[in-house]
């Protein structure tokens, strides 16, 4: 379409496919109040404008409701100090960014909402620092360290049944004391631990036998859920796979929710010096947590976008699920798989969507034979260490009450994301009849393939 001089006009959106600038947070611009708060004020008006986003997240209605109420009902009689609870609200999900959004670039309107939510807290960050509580809980490296070390009282501490330990921990750390916190392994199942000493055999005769892969650990499967880990290993070993692991250090995400993205490029760079000689060896990278795979495929390559380790590395790395449905595409998954005995309920994690790969995780549960599937495509409400606190607690369960609806109605409730599906878990407990009992666990999706191929007895109870 062109205007009557020839040229050609705005487009009102954009089908074009999302992409993304590099975050530009060496420039001291980026730390420029007036010119943040003129950035977040051209961003929020045409979000006001459009509203297509109302019900993603907390972020949007606090930003509606605060136009809405104030005088002129127009983001010009809003104070910029108010602006703060729209921020706060967002977990950087990106679900605005690459599914909603119809003016994201390459669109001349330029959205990226949850990369100026992110420089509005690096702004923070660099002037008031963060707190105390909040940098403590983005010490996942020294936190599984330190409680593998006495796993067994750490566990006894953090349970929600727990009426000592859990309203100290509130009043101290300001997790809610309802909120599910993750169990930490003993130091010695931690997932490299264990697949370091007890790799399993590798099936000679599988299609894809040849290939071979080092899984990034994250600190998530290596410290809390091993298992996970362990199962993914045993699935790629019966496909022919040999894998190893390796967990050089966290990949930042905890600190990206925060603001500190000189932190988080430390990581990056750390990290993908530690994977390079396995890249240059031709071997695949796999990640096994949705967050952490965004982070290396995505994030960093944003943050330290001339770093050739990097560049190496994201394009190495698939997710866990993406990398079996690859199997399965081009040499053939290997015999075995068999029904499995009830309904799954499968919670398609934000950080996978954000991946832009496809739903890769249902595409894997569909390789099991006669598989009762429902996929729920819609915030858990969790957000990473947000839904814990206790100023949002209450508000994450909210956001997840449609999916926790949706998830109650299958024996299996299974997420991507581990802390997601524990969350939807609590919703699903506040929705249930006096006497009806709950689900009495979560499963990760490589822990349902690992049942169907018989590789889980302890998930067969």
């Amino acid at each position: 379409m062109s205007d009557a001089d020839g040229g050609a006009t705005p487009r009102e959106g954009s089908l074009d496919a999302p992409t993304r600038h590099p975050i530009d947070w060496l420039d001291s611009d980026f730390y420029d109040e007036e010119k943040l708060d003129e950035e977040l004020r051209r961003v929020f008006d045409i979000c006001h404008g459009c509203r297509r986003c109302f019900n993603l997240c907390d972020s949007f209605p606090r930003l509606f409701d605060l136009i809405d109420e104030a005088e002129t009902g127009e983001l010009d009689s809003v104070d910029s100090a108010d602006f703060k609870p729209v921020v706060d609200a967002c977990t950087l999900c990106d679900m605005c960014f690459m599914t909603k959004c119809p003016y994201v670039p390459p669109h001349e309107f330029n959205l990226d909402f949850p990369h100026l939510m992110l420089r509005y807290r690096a702004v923070e960050a660099k002037k008031d620092g963060v707190g105390w509580n909040e940098r403590q809980l983005t010490q996942t490296d020294r936190n599984g360290r330190l409680a593998g070390k006495v796993a067994g009282l750490a566990n006894w501490g953090s349970d929600r049944g727990n009426k000592l330990t859990r309203p100290v921990i509130e009043a101290v750390a300001g997790v809610h004391r309802e909120a599910y916190l993750p169990k930490y392994a003993p130091t010695s199942k931690s997932f490299v631990r264990q697949a370091e000493t007890s790799p399993p055999a590798i099936n000679t005769s599988a299609p894809a036998h040849g290939r071979e892969a080092i899984l990034y650990a994250t600190c998530f499967v290596n410290y809390n859920k091993p298992d996970t880990g362990v199962l993914a290993q045993r699935i790629l070993a019966q496909n022919g796979v040999k894998t190893s692991a390796l967990h050089p250090a966290c990949c930042g995400m905890p600190q990206l929710e925060q603001g500190e993205i000189g932190q988080v490029a430390d990581l990056a760079t750390t990290v993908a010096a530690a994977f390079r000689p396995h890249v240059d060896a031709g071997k695949d990278i796999i990640a096994l947590t949705p967050s952490c795979a965004l982070m290396l495929k995505f994030e960093w390559p944003l943050i330290v976008p001339d770093d050739e380790d990097v560049k190496a590395l994201s394009a190495a790395t698939r997710d866990i699920t993406e990398y079996i449905v690859d199997i399965a595409k081009n040499e053939g998954l290997a015999d075995g798989l068999s029904a499995l005995p009830d309904p799954v309920a499968l919670h398609l994690a934000c950080h996978a969507r954000a991946q832009n790969m496809g739903q890769k995780a249902a595409e894997m549960l569909r390789l099991i034979p006669e598989v009762d599937l429902k996929v729920i495509e819609r915030c858990s409400g969790h957000g990473g260490s947000w839904g814990i606190m206790k100023e949002n607690f209450d508000t994450a369960i909210k956001v997840g009450r449609p999916v926790a609806r949706q998830a109650k109605e299958s024996r299996f409730i299974v997420s991507e994301c581990p802390l997601a599906a524990d969350h939807i878990l609590q919703g699903v407990e506040k929705q249930l009849d006096e006497g009806e009992p709950a689900p009495s666990r979560t499963y990760h999706p490589v822990e349902m393939f690992a049942l169907a191929y018989g590789l889980a007895p302890e998930l067969s109870s």
